[in-house]
C-alpha cells in the first residue's frame, strides 16, 4: 500500500493529478461534498448558537467506507480539494467525517493542475483554513434558515411547494423589475437623416446628427437639399488607439462564452470544469484579473513566436471589484503552447477563447486613425458628419475583439476617401428613415451575471448555480418570442425628387432571454411587500461582504447569522399571521353566456383563467394559459379564446379528433390515442390535416419501437426505448439481459423474468431540497394531525 492518500473532489481530477506523483500516492475522489446538514427538520440548532447537524449523504456511504481503509494504511493523507471556500469545506468534513489526525494530514491547493503546481503544493502544505470553512458554513446555514422559514409562508400566502432562497429571490426581482421597465416604455419615432456622397468616383456615407420629430420636418430637410451646393466644411483627423481586455473572470468568461459561442452560464461551467480538471486551464471559479509570472514569461514567448516582438506589451491590470481575492488568478491556459483542448468541440471552442483572451491582454495597443468630417450646403442650416476610421498597426486586435451585449449599436466606421477643407462633393442620395426608441434590453444569462456582479450579489461559484435555481423553480424562463410586423415610413431624394414609401420590419423578437413568469412576478411582489431587507440589493450586497470578512477572519459567523436571523424570524412570524394571500387575481368581466365572472388567478397547476367565481357556482370552468401571455396583461378578448378547448376537428376511422391542453401541454386525441404536439403547433388553430399526419406519425413511431407483442398478452410488450430494448410488463418496465436476443423471449420466459425482477417502489416526497422534506406540504393540515396523534398516546397511557 502506498504511503501517501491523496483525496480530491472529482475523478477526473483524480486521474489527472495520479499521472503527475509517484508510486508512493494513491488519488482517490470523495465525488463532491460528503456531507451536509441534515434533511429531517431545519438542521440548524437555533438555540444552541446556530450548530449546525451533519449528516453523510445518502449516496456517499460507500465514498466513506473506502477513503476509511485507505486513510488507515496511509502514513500521510494529503487533502487536495479546490481552493475556494467549496473546496475548503469539502476537505474540513472529509476531515471530520474520516476522523483525520492533524499530525498525520497535510492540505494542499493549486491553482492549476500541471506537474509543477501540484509538486510546488506537496513542498508547501498548510492546516485546513477554519476561516474559509466558516465562510462557507455561514452561508450554507444563512440560505437554510431563509429557505426553511420563508417557504412554507409563501404556500400558505401564495402557492403550494414554492420555495424561497435569499441570493435567487434577488435574482428574480431584478428581471421581474426590467420586465415592468419595458411595459411602462413608451415608444417615440423620430427620422434619421443619411447622405450618401461621391467624391473623385468614391461614395462615403454621412449622417445628420440632428433627429427630426416629424415626418414634414423630414421632409422640408430633403427638400432643400434639391439643387444644394455640398462642400467640406471642416476635416478633423485625430490619433486614436484600443486596449485589450483583461484576462478572463468567472463572470467575464460567462459573459463571453454566451456572446460568442451561445453557451449557458450552466454549460460553461461545465466545460470549463473538465478543461481545468484535465490540466488545460486554471482554476475557473475565480474573481482576480492577475497573471503569474510564469504566465507574463509564457505569454511574451507566445506572442513573440507568433506575432513578432513588436505586438507584445507587458500589462498588469487591477481588480476592479472590491471584494476579488489579488492572491488568487485569472482563467488561463496552463500552457500557452497546446492548441488542442481534447476531442471535445464545444471544450475546444471554449479553450480557443480563453486562449485568445489571455494572449490578447499582453499585447500591444491596436493604433487607429480617426477622421470627422463635417459637411455643410448654401440651403440648409444643418451639417453632415462623416466618420472614418483607418487601423494603422492591428496590435491585440490580430488576435481577438471583444463581444458586447448591446443589440442596437450601430455598424462600424468604414474608411474615407482623401478630402481636404473646401472640397466640393456631390450628394447622389439621402434618405429619412422613421425610427423607433428601444426600451431596456431583456436579461440574458450573461447579462444577469454582470449585474449581479456589479450589484456585489453572489461569487463566482455562485452564479451559475442562481441562474439555473430561479428557471427550476419556474420563477424565470428562458425563452424565444416571436417579434410583430411594424410599419415605417422613409423618405428618399434622389435625382432631385422625394420619394414616400412605407416598409415594414419585425420588432420585438427575442433569443434566449429571461422572462419572469406570472407565479414568478406573484412571489417577487409578495416577497417585496412582506420582506424587504431579503430583498433589497444593497443588504444582498452587504451579507456577501460580510461572508467576506468572516473568511478574513474579521467576524464570527455565528454573530453574523444572530444578527439576521432575529429581525427576520420575527418578520416571517408578523408575515404569516398578518399578511392577506395573493393570487395575482384580476376580474376581467361577464361570461356572455352563463353570466358569471370571468377572472384570471394563480392556480395549483399555475396561471388560469377562470369562469364562475366561488359564490356563484360550485363547478367553475377552467383554462390554462398560454405561454406568452401574462395575468396582468391578458384582456377580456383573449380569456374568453381560451375556452375555446377542447376542439373537435371532425372524425378519423370513426372517432373524433380532440383537441386540448393538459396539464403537460397542448395535445391532440383519438379516442384513446393521445399525440403531444410540436412546438410549432397551435392548438387554437391546428388544422384537421395538421392533426391526423401527427396522429399517423405516432402511430409510425410507436410501430418502429415495438419488437414483439404477445397475443395472449397485450400488455406485454418488448420494445426499443431510449438506452437499448426492455420489456413493458403491465405496469412496470423490465431490463432484458445484455446477453439475451429480445426477440427470443417466449411469454413464459417474460412471466418467470418477471418474477426474479425486484418491483423498484416509486419515490414519494417533493426532491431534493432539504427544507421541502422537512416542513409539510400543508403546515396547517399537517398540525392537526400531529395533535390527534398526541391525544392518542394520552388516552393509551
Amino acid at each position: 500500500m502506498a504511503k501517501n492518500l491523496v483525496i480530491v473532489e472529482s475523478p477526473a481530477k483524480a486521474k489527472t493529478i495520479e499521472g503527475y506523483l509517484g508510486k508512493d500516492y494513491v488519488v482517490r475522489s470523495s465525488y463532491g461534498h460528503v456531507r451536509d446538514l441534515v434533511k429531517s427538520g431545519m438542521g440548524i440548532k437555533v438555540e444552541k448558537n446556530f450548530e449546525p447537524v451533519y449528516e453523510i449523504s445518502p449516496d456517499k456511504h460507500d465514498v466513506i467506507e473506502e477513503l476509511k481503509k485507505l486513510t488507515k494504511k496511509a502514513e500521510v493523507v494529503w487533502l487536495a480539494t479546490d481552493e475556494d471556500r467549496e473546496g475548503e469545506a469539502i476537505s474540513w468534513h472529509l476531515f471530520e467525517t474520516l476522523k483525520l489526525n492533524e499530525e498525520s494530514t497535510r492540505r494542499i491547493v493549486f491553482h492549476e493542475i500541471t506537474k509543477k503546481a501540484i509538486t510546488e503544493a506537496i513542498k508547501n502544505p498548510r492546516k485546513i483554513d477554519k476561516n474559509l470553512v466558516d465562510a462557507q458554513q455561514a452561508r450554507r446555514i444563512l440560505d437554510r434558515l431563509v429557505g426553511f422559514e420563508l417557504s412554507p409562508v409563501l404556500w400558505k400566502k401564495v402557492k403550494p411547494q414554492l420555495s424561497a432562497g435569499r441570493v435567487q429571490s434577488v435574482a428574480v426581482r431584478l428581471i421581474v423589475e426590467r420586465e415592468r421597465e419595458i411595459d411602462q416604455f413608451t415608444i417615440t419615432a423620430s427620422y434619421k437623416v443619411v447622405g450618401m456622397f461621391e467624391m473623385n468616383g468614391k461614395t462615403f456615407k454621412a449622417e445628420l446628427p440632428k433627429k427630426f420629430k416629424t415626418k414634414e420636418e423630414a421632409e422640408e430637410f430633403l427638400t432643400n437639399c434639391i439643387g444644394a451646393d455640398f462642400g467640406v466644411k471642416n476635416l478633423e483627423v485625430k490619433p486614436g488607439k484600443r486596449t485589450p481586455s483583461a484576462p478572463f473572470t468567472t463572470s467575464t468568461l460567462q459573459q463571453e462564452a454566451a456572446r460568442k459561442l451561445g453557451y449557458s452560464v450552466a454549460q460553461t461551467m461545465v466545460l470549463a470544469q473538465k478543461l481545468y480538471e484535465s490540466g488545460k486551464i486554471t482554476y475557473m471559479r475565480t474573481d482576480s484579473v492577475n497573471l503569474s509570472q510564469d504566465a507574463l514569461d509564457m505569454s511574451k514567448a507566445a506572442i513573440t513566436k507568433n506575432y513578432g516582438a513588436k505586438y507584445h506589451e507587458a500589462r498588469v491590470y487591477k481588480n476592479k471589484i472590491a471584494s476579488a481575492q489579488e492572491a488568487h488568478e485569472a482563467i488561463r491556459p496552463t500552457d500557452f503552447n497546446i492548441d488542442e483542448a481534447g476531442n471535445d468541440a464545444r471544450e475546444q471552442k471554449l479553450y480557443n477563447l480563453i486562449w485568445k483572451r489571455t494572449i490578447a491582454s499582453q499585447m500591444a495597443d491596436a493604433v487607429l486613425e480617426k477622421t470627422v468630417v463635417t459637411i455643410s450646403s448654401d440651403k440648409t442650416k444643418e451639417d453632415f458628419v462623416a466618420n472614418g476610421e483607418i487601423i494603422k498597426f492591428d496590435g491585440f486586435l490580430k488576435v481577438y475583439m471583444e463581444g458586447t451585449d448591446d443589440e442596437n449599436s450601430e455598424e462600424q466606421d468604414g474608411i474615407l476617401p482623401v478630402m481636404k477643407i473646401g472640397d466640393a462633393l456631390i450628394l447622389n442620395e439621402a434618405t429619412a428613415t422613421e425610427r423607433f426608441t428601444y426600451p431596456p434590453s431583456r436579461f440574458t444569462e450573461a447579462m444577469l451575471v454582470k449585474k449581479l456582479e456589479e450589484l456585489g450579489i453572489g461569487r463566482p461559484s455562485t452564479f451559475a448555480p442562481t441562474i439555473s435555481t430561479v428557471q427550476k423553480r419556474g420563477y424565470v424562463e428562458k425563452a424565444e418570442r416571436q417579434g410583430k410586423e411594424r410599419a415605417y415610413s422613409v423618405i428618399s431624394l434622389k435625382n432631385n425628387k422625394i420619394v414616400h414609401e412605407t416598409k415594414t420590419e419585425i420588432t420585438g423578437a427575442e433569443k434566449n432571454k429571461l422572462f419572469p413568469t406570472d407565479i414568478g412576478m406573484l412571489v417577487n411582489d409578495f416577497l417585496v411587500a412582506n420582506f424587504k431587507d431579503i430583498l433589497d440589493y444593497n443588504f444582498t450586497a452587504y451579507v456577501e461582504r460580510e461572508f467576506d470578512d468572516i473568511a478574513n477572519g474579521e467576524l464570527k459567523w455565528q454573530k453574523m447569522i444572530k444578527e439576521f436571523y432575529g429581525p427576520f424570524h420575527i418578520t416571517v412570524e408578523t408575515t404569516e399571521k398578518e399578511a392577506v394571500r395573493v393570487s395575482g387575481e384580476r376580474i376581467l368581466g361577464k361570461d356572455p353566456v352563463s353570466g358569471m365572472t370571468l377572472l384570471v388567478r394563480v392556480g395549483r397547476f399555475g396561471p388560469m383563467a377562470q369562469i364562475g367565481a366561488q359564490d356563484e357556482t360550485d363547478k367553475p370552468r377552467f383554462a390554462k394559459l398560454r405561454a406568452e401571455q401574462r395575468l396582468d396583461q391578458i384582456t377580456f378578448e383573449e380569456a374568453m379564446d381560451l375556452f375555446k378547448l377542447p376542439r373537435n376537428l371532425g372524425d378519423f376511422e370513426g372517432h373524433d379528433i380532440a383537441v386540448s391542453i393538459g396539464r403537460f401541454g397542448p395535445y391532440v386525441r383519438l379516442d384513446s390515442f393521445f399525440v403531444s404536439l410540436k412546438k410549432e403547433d397551435d392548438p387554437y388553430t391546428i388544422t384537421y390535416d395538421r392533426a391526423v399526419e401527427l396522429i399517423l406519425d405516432k402511430r409510425k413511431a410507436n410501430a418502429e419501437k415495438i419488437i414483439k407483442t404477445f397475443e395472449e398478452d397485450k400488455e406485454i410488450q418488448i420494445l426499443n426505448g431510449r438506452w437499448g430494448p426492455y420489456i413493458a410488463y403491465h405496469d412496470r418496465n423490465i431490463r432484458i439481459p445484455k446477453d439475451r436476443e429480445p426477440a427470443s423471449f417466449t411469454l413464459q420466459e417474460i412471466h418467470e423474468l418477471a418474477e426474479k425482477t425486484p418491483v423498484v417502489a416509486k419515490k414519494k416526497g417533493f426532491g431534493k431540497s432539504a427544507f421541502k422534506s422537512a416542513v409539510p406540504k400543508k403546515p396547517v393540515e399537517k398540525k392537526a394531525v400531529v395533535k390527534k396523534a398526541v391525544v392518542k398516546k394520552k388516552s393509551k397511557k
